[in-house]
């Protein structure tokens, strides 16, 4: 991939569509000045102070505040939160991204799962974060509109990508159902690309591309294919094609990406940054210039490539959301690879 071809790609971003389904987390950044501490006269124990609230779309919101900042055209948010102050916070952070929130259900019962990080001002170190999650299954008639509103707007998009972030089986947006569901309208829609993104379920996805780490991609062949104990990771590469019949991604972490489209594995490398680095969100960051890059007609291995530059200046943003715009990917595209 040349300068101008990216260039050309990267311009084309803003002719798609693509929909994010699943899981919608409010990230609640708590910035605190330790120099301003008190005593609680209560209770004697340390009350932090905190002395700026900095409200961040997270989980699948990381995803689309990545879409937004990659300029894509249009960005469609299907999922379920609660009916509270934090799904107020989160919706008017999307809609501050430029995100269509319409088919974002505001679900009587359930809470919006939010991530609170309490961060020290002077440093940007965070400290012990506090969760706020569903821990009972998503309701059955959750779960119909979800796919209902799925299957309409599949119809208006180019891309999908499907991010199942909460660990406990059925308490998130992808539930079981939901799960049978994609993969039966991925191969209804076979002109529309799916991505998958799960940090607990990504082996029981079928019919769509897959993005996993290299720790997620051992685990997942262990549990679904019985295999423990493999000690190839090509081999669990191809073990996931095989199961999923679609193209599979490995991040590598500071070694880049490793794509396999289905008739080879190909190594895309990462790219060196100088510390400090946050990687919070950086898989998120590489799933949004994947699909992104496969909707503009690249390559699966252009579209790792892409990837892998996105991911390499969102990690570079400290205690934020990073994300990455398409005038700062083809500077680094400039830096790093133009002479490779």
């Amino acid at each position: 991939m040349t300068h101008s071809e990216l260039k050309e790609l990267l311009s084309r971003f803003s002719d798609f569509a693509i929909l994010v389904v699943g899981d919608f987390f409010l990230d609640r950044y708590l910035m605190v000045d330790p120099d301003l501490a008190e005593i609680s006269l209560e209770t004697g124990l340390e009350a932090r102070q905190v002395v700026d609230v900095r409200n961040r779309p997270g989980a699948a919101g990381t995803v689309t505040s990545n879409l937004n900042a990659l300029g894509v055209g249009r960005i469609h948010a299907l999922g379920a939160i609660g009916d509270d102050g934090q799904g107020y916070d989160l919706k008017a952070g999307l809609h501050g991204s430029g995100v269509d929130t319409r088919d974002l259900m505001e679900v009587s019962g359930r809470v919006t799962p939010t991530y609170t990080k309490p961060v020290l001002s002077a440093t940007g170190k965070e400290m012990e974060r506090l969760d706020i999650k569903n821990r009972s299954p998503l309701p059955r008639h959750v779960e119909d509109r979800i796919l209902a509103a799925l299957e309409s707007l599949l119809g208006e998009v180019h891309g999908v990508i499907v991010l199942d972030q909460v660990q406990e089986p059925n308490c998130g947006v992808i539930t079981d159902r939901v799960r049978d569901g994609i993969a039966r309208l991925a191969t209804e829609y076979p002109h529309v690309f799916f991505l998958a993104d799960s940090r607990s379920h990504i082996g029981l996805f079928r019919n769509v591309t897959i993005k996993v780490n290299r720790e997620e991609a051992f685990e997942a062949v262990s549990r679904y294919s019985g295999t423990e104990g493999t000690a190839s990771l090509s081999r669990a590469i191809r073990s996931m094609v095989r199961r999923t019949g679609r193209p599979v991604y490995v991040t590598l972490g500071p070694d880049g990406i490793l794509c396999d489209d289905g008739e080879a594995t190909h190594h895309v490398p990462g790219i060196p940054v100088p510390d400090p680095i946050d990687i919070v969100g950086a898989g998120d960051s590489v799933s949004a210039g994947i699909v992104s890059a496969l909707c503009a007609s690249a390559s699966y291995v252009d579209a790792a490539r892409v990837g892998v530059l996105v991911s390499s200046i969102t990690i570079q943003q400290i205690g934020t959301t990073g994300t990455a715009s398409p005038e700062q990917v083809l500077q680094r595209f400039e830096e790093s690879w133009q002479d490779s």
